[in-house]
């Protein structure tokens, strides 16, 4: 899955702050989360309209583009 399939931007949607598709949920919220020390399972306990499938998504892509800018 890539970025596009996991997140909307959308100026009618908070702003246009990027959200898991589907939701109203901010991305930055999973990684504010997880900054804190907080389990993905707290996490996804919080926002039961993101599915465990698209967080870990989520987390893999971003990985994915930090390990592709990395060797860049």
């Amino acid at each position: 899955m890539n970025a596009a399939n996991l997140i909307t931007i959308d100026p009618d949607i908070l702003g246009g702050t990027p959200v898991f598709k589907g939701t109203r949920v901010p991305v930055k919220t999973l990684f504010d989360y997880l900054a804190d020390n907080l389990p993905l399972d707290y996490f996804l306990e919080s926002f039961p309209s993101v599915s465990r499938e698209i967080a870990v998504s989520v987390l893999r892509c971003s990985q994915e583009d930090i390990e592709h800018q990395a060797a860049a």
